[in-house]
């Protein structure tokens, strides 16, 4: 038979039952106190802070390190998805613009447009607004007689400014 001092209290509202623990400050939760995330919320950051590397938190360690990740994700995801893009081939649209960024890379995506959306996130992470030279490559893969693509992809991250862009359209081959 269990002791009543042997058993773990939420810190939050007291119940007698608590199954869970927060992941950060360890303390004992019961289910309705318990903040849940899923491990996918914040897939698209290159480096996950320790603190975000858990799937369960009591209210003030949700509230002190969750909550403004969550917000600052979330913005930085809107910029993502509002960025300009240039492919490799449209290298008389992007002439005049500076590479002065280190291309990032991301690999094993399900498909092209997640592989660019992580690459704009990487590029809206560092300030900018544009990325160039994006080069995206396939890969077949096949499990047994199943088969599917891998998407790998490289860019530049650049801060385009409206008097580099050229404005004949009859020059661009792939407008955005």
């Amino acid at each position: 038979m269990e002791n009543d001092s042997q058993r773990a209290v939420c810190v939050d509202c007291g119940a007698k039952k608590a199954p869970l623990s927060c992941g950060v400050c360890v303390n004992a939760l019961c289910k309705s106190c318990a903040h849940f995330i899923e491990e996918e919320q914040f897939s698209f950051l290159a480096i996950k802070p320790e603190e975000l590397a858990h799937t369960t938190y009591c209210q003030s360690c949700y509230t002190k390190h969750v909550e403004p990740a969550i917000l600052g994700y979330e913005e930085t995801m809107k910029k993502a998805r509002e960025i300009l893009v240039f492919e490799k081939k449209q290298g008389k649209e992007t002439r005049l613009i500076r590479r002065i960024e280190d291309p990032v890379t991301v690999s094993d995506c399900e498909d092209y447009n997640e592989t660019v959306l992580r690459l704009a996130f990487f590029a809206a992470q560092k300030g900018k607004n544009a990325i160039v030279d994006l080069e995206v490559k396939s890969k077949k893969v096949r499990t047994g007689s199943y088969q599917t693509s891998r998407y790998s992809g490289t860019a530049v991250p650049a801060d385009v400014r409206d008097d580099k862009l050229i404005k004949d359209r009859s020059l661009w081959q792939n407008p955005n």
